[in-house]
């Protein structure tokens, strides 16, 4: 799956969301299936992509499961 075809902000960048992908995560809303410490071990997802996921679901509404 290509970055194209998820709905990640453009402003995580592109190894964040190959590395989610390759989880299964392609979707904000699957997020909230995952704390921040588990996103974190997944190559390409550091600090800035979880404040930028965290704004994210926050602007649905949402929250990491941890959260």
């Amino acid at each position: 799956m290509t970055t194209e075809e998820t709905e990640f902000p453009a402003s995580l960048g592109a190894v964040a969301p190959r590395g989610l992908a390759a989880h299964g995560i392609t979707r904000v809303a699957q997020l909230t299936e995952w704390s921040e410490r588990e996103l974190l071990e997944i190559h390409g997802v550091g600090p800035k992509a979880i404040r930028i996921l965290r704004e994210e679901l926050g602007s649905r509404g949402l929250n990491f499961r941890d959260q």
